[in-house]
């Protein structure tokens, strides 16, 4: 470790085709490339672009730093202080691509990563574009430990307003365009509102609009901007044209994220368009939006309940699970529900029979013959909806039942803990995986992603505490 930052500090950019006073611009003048056929979804379009730059190498010493980062595998304390010479390293190229194996090792690693994500926010200098929108995407990607990052994406993105005017978020620069949606994008995730006017901006001007749209359900402090900007959206989708499903269900999220039961109308009208339509997702997750507002909804009743009976199950499911919550019949439902529990919906059947609690005690037999599932995820929805019903009597069965799962699928680990925490002292037998879990280095969680581990971990030391 003392000879390789001894390396890193020794080496000028020069020497690398580097130049400390110039930002490192590799893909500055790339050409857009041919238009995408019509009919082709902005996200995925965009995604074709990231490829693009997928691999790229910007330093002669990237290969032999990723394998030295290889070798040194969980020693996260050295490869830390291995990283901070790289992002703090006076060539622009080393400075670049530290910024990935930055992300790695904070995607893949607990651990205090404030000092990284304070040295990546460093490369966020308006005169850099590139680097710049490498730093923030980065830093959307690892919210929420992204945190100590947040004044400086506050900064960049009102210093690109400041030099490029509020049109920056639509520049015809790709990169500054690139740079400032990135930053604004993350400091959005982070919940702070001033993203706002440019996500505001973006939403009413049209340009890249579905970017904003991504972000705009974490700003719930300005619901009552953004649901009627977001409705708007949502009533002008195409529902005939299958290319526009992904941006229908991206608004359809916002919305449900936000909170905001002025929304409801927009989505009521959603959900018959796409029944029409035969877009079942779509159709799925507006109901789910719905049910979300609980009586508040109320009024769309009407369309909810005979899609009960739909043929799509998915499409029954949510309809059933936003009858419970807009009206709570649990005579009327639970029978329903029950029949679900039979399905590839069990998941969702087996939630709302939860939420429902003792009035769903018709389905506790269903729900510990699904106990004996062979499919360990059956068995996790059966067991959270089984101690949520029944309470401290199936408890012994209840924790024996996630413990056994979760040890089978480190991904129910998300599922599992939750439980646990709710039972109290009554998920004290799970205290010995519980105390293990939180002596792992490595993250876990559903998809090992960063929020799902940290989520996992706030559980972990609940339980710790309430059990």
């Amino acid at each position: 470790m003392p000879a390789a930052v001894g390396l890193i500090r020794e080496i000028a950019p020069e020497e690398t085709g580097g130049d400390d006073d110039k930002p490192c611009r590799a893909e500055a003048d790339v050409a857009a490339g041919t238009a995408p056929s019509s009919g082709v979804p902005p996200q995925i379009v965009a995604a074709f672009e990231d490829l693009d730059g997928h691999g790229r190498v910007h330093a002669p010493t990237t290969s032999l730093l990723e394998a030295f980062h290889t070798v040194l595998g969980d020693r996260v304390l050295e490869r830390t202080a291995l990283l901070a010479e790289q992002l703090s390293s006076a060539d622009p190229g080393v400075r670049y691509d530290a910024i990935r194996m930055a992300k790695e090792l904070v995607g893949r690693w607990r651990g205090d990563h404030s000092g990284l994500v304070v040295l990546i926010a460093g490369c966020l200098l308006p005169e850099d574009a590139y680097t710049s929108a490498a730093a923030a995407e980065t830093l959307g990607a690892l919210v929420p430990v992204s945190e100590p990052a947040r004044e400086a994406l506050a900064a960049y993105v009102e210093a690109a307003r400041a030099e490029h005017g509020p049109g920056v978020w639509a520049a015809r620069e790709r990169l500054v365009r690139r740079a400032h949606q990135e930053a604004v994008r993350t400091l959005a995730c982070l919940g702070d509102l001033r993203a706002l006017p440019c996500v505001l901006e973006a939403l009413d001007e049209g340009t890249d609009a579905w970017r904003a749209v991504q972000v705009a359900g974490h700003l719930g402090g300005a619901a009552g901007d953004l649901t009627p900007r977001l409705s708007k959206l949502l009533a002008e989708v195409d529902f005939s044209d299958q290319s526009q499903s992904m941006s229908a269900n991206a608004l359809v999220s916002a919305l449900r994220e936000l909170g905001d039961p002025a929304a409801a109308p927009a989505l009521t009208t959603a959900v018959v368009t796409a029944v029409r339509e035969e877009q079942w997702h779509t159709a799925a997750s507006a109901l789910k939006a719905l049910a979300s507002f609980g009586p508040g909804a109320a009024f769309a009743l009407d369309v909810v309940r005979p899609l009960a009976d739909a043929q799509d199950v998915t499409v029954r499911a949510a309809a059933t699970a936003a009858l419970w919550e807009l009206e709570g019949d649990a005579a009327g439902v639970v029978p329903r529900l029950v029949e679900l529990l039979d399905t590839h919906e069990n998941d969702e059947a087996a939630a709302v029979l939860g939420r429902i609690g003792q009035a769903a005690a018709p389905a506790l037999p269903h729900l510990r013959k699904m106990m004996a599932a062979g499919y360990e995820w059956t068995r996790v929805y059966a067991a959270t909806a089984l101690w949520d019903i029944g309470g401290e009597a199936e408890a012994p069965a209840v924790v024996e039942t996630l413990l056994t799962a979760w040890a089978e699928n480190d991904a129910t680990s998300n599922r599992v803990l939750a439980c646990l925490n709710r039972m109290g002292p009554a998920a004290r037998p799970a205290l010995p995986q519980v105390r293990k879990e939180l002596t792992l280095l490595r993250r876990s969680g559903r998809f090992r992603s960063i929020s799902n581990d940290e989520e996992l971990q706030a559980a972990c030391r609940a339980i710790t505490v309430g059990a």
